[in-house]
Parts: structure tokens; sequence; C-alpha cells
């Protein structure tokens, strides 16, 4: 990609000038930062176009870079929940049970489901919930895309995928797109495993998993979209959302000629929650 050119004021249609400075200590991701991450002042965020349409959320491609300085380049997922017209977050009761916010207000405003307030709030909630719990993950290893940062309703993340032949930003497939090999299933199968044993040392499971918001990154696997996660012990079905993650995505795997038995993983994996 061709170097930027630093504007003098006004950056311009589709950039803005990097939010890095702008969000505190807490809305950045955890230490020790990947080396891509970029945290100079004078970066820009330019958008390259949209990856992925939801119902409660879009994602967004974005270059984070400075002008001329080729080492100070990244490419970020920008998720961006939507707010007060939005009223897609049906399912919320199911998992935030539990969770409870800081300012008595915007409580309030979460529990009155009719209001623009509360429908912005619920938003913010969401993106606060998914950046907190990458965070957590990545520290402990688990394969997520690394947090920048949060900032209100958007959530800057590390871009997962590459560039094709013509120089054009592909994300990774979903994993219900792929075709693997017996041995690549097979090794994929370890890597789900190994996640979802990850988080449930942790005291979470995804909540929602599916073939749909696990990427395939070549040989590596990707959990996503993770602002549903529940905690095992203080929600009292976090332990039926666990089974069915692994009843969904042993059916994936099952489909395709490996021979998995999802109450085994359910039981390997419950099992390490204490």
């Amino acid at each position: 990609m061709s170097a930027l050119t630093l504007p003098d004021d006004d950056p311009g249609p589709g950039r803005r000038w990097s939010t890095w400075t702008s969000v505190t200590k807490g809305q950045r991701g955890p230490e020790p930062r990947p080396g891509w991450v970029v945290t100079a002042d004078a970066a820009l965020d330019t958008e390259l176009g949209i990856l992925k349409t939801g119902k409660e959320a879009d994602v967004h491609l974005v270059e984070r870079a400075v002008p001329g300085d080729p080492a100070r380049h990244s490419l970020l997922a920008a998720k961006r929940y939507r707010g007060r017209d939005h009223r897609q977050f049906d399912r919320d009761a199911e998992y935030t049970e539990g969770r409870r916010l800081r300012r008595t207000r915007d409580q309030r405003a979460v529990d009155d489901r009719r209001s623009a307030w509360g429908r912005a709030v619920r938003a913010t909630q969401w993106a606060d919930a998914e950046f907190t719990a990458l965070g957590q993950f990545w520290e402990a290893g688990a394969p997520v895309p690394y947090p920048v940062q949060v900032d209100g309703t958007e959530i800057l993340m590390e871009f997962v995928g590459h560039a094709d032949d013509d120089g054009v930003y592909v994300a990774a497939p979903r994993l219900a797109r792929t075709r693997p090999g017996p041995d690549l299933l097979a090794e994929w199968y370890e890597q789900l495993r190994g996640a979802l044993g990850v988080i449930a040392r942790l005291g979470w499971t995804h909540g929602d998993l599916s073939p749909y918001n696990v990427l395939a990154d070549g040989e590596r696997l990707v959990l996503i979209d993770l602002p549903q996660v529940v905690d095992l012990v203080a929600v009292p079905r976090g332990a039926d959302l666990l089974h069915r993650d692994c009843r969904t995505m042993c059916a994936w795997f099952a489909a395709r000629g490996l021979a998995v038995d999802a109450d085994e993983l359910f039981a390997e994996v419950f099992a390490q929650v204490w």
C-alpha cells in the first residue's frame, strides 16, 4: 500500500486522527502489546471498507498508520455497535444476567428497554463486555484477536486476514465456509478443545459459539464475536450454554467426517472450571 500523505488540518473524507490518546488506560488493550500496535499521536485512521454487517454491529476495516513511516502501520477491524436507533438486543437477559453497571442512572436506562437512552447504554455495555473478554482471553493465551482499544460503541481489534495477489485485504474465512482435509480438520478440533479449556479455566464460555464466529486463518482458528460471554458459575444456565457451544461445534466437525462426541467435550471442558 502506498504511503499516506499527511494533511495540514482536516484529515479528509474517510479519515480521522488516531483516537488512541483520547481513550483512558483502561480502554486500551493488555500489555505487553504486540509490536504492530500503533500508538503515535501522528497516526491517521483511514476507512478501507466494510468487512461484515450484523444485527447488533458492523465491522469495518481501518488502517492506522503514521504517514510516511512504513514501520508504524497496522490494519484493524473496527466493530461498531449500533446505538440509539437499534432494537436488536433481544437476547440481553440470557447473557447479561448478573451484570450491573456502576452508575445507577445507566442501570435504570438498561432496565427500561423502550427508551432511546437505554438502547444506547446497552450498546456500550455490549462493547465493553466484548472488549474486556477479549483482553482476558488474549492474556490467557486463547486464540482471539488482540483488542487494541474501546471507545464508546466502537472496538478496534486485530484484523485477522491477509492481502491477496492484487493487494486487496481479505478477512480470514468463517469456519463454516471451509472444506479442510482430514489432517487439518483434526488439528482444528484440537485447537478448539484447547481454546474452550482456556476460556473455561477463566470461568467463562463463549455462549453463542458456532462455525460462523470462528475464523480459519490458515491453519489457525480464531474465536470472534464475544459480547455475550457467560459466567459459568454466576449464571444458572451457564453450563447449558457451554453444552450448547460444544454440541454446535461438534456437529460441524462430525458432518465433515471427524468422530467427535459433544458430551465428552463438554465434560472435559466443564471439569476445568474448578
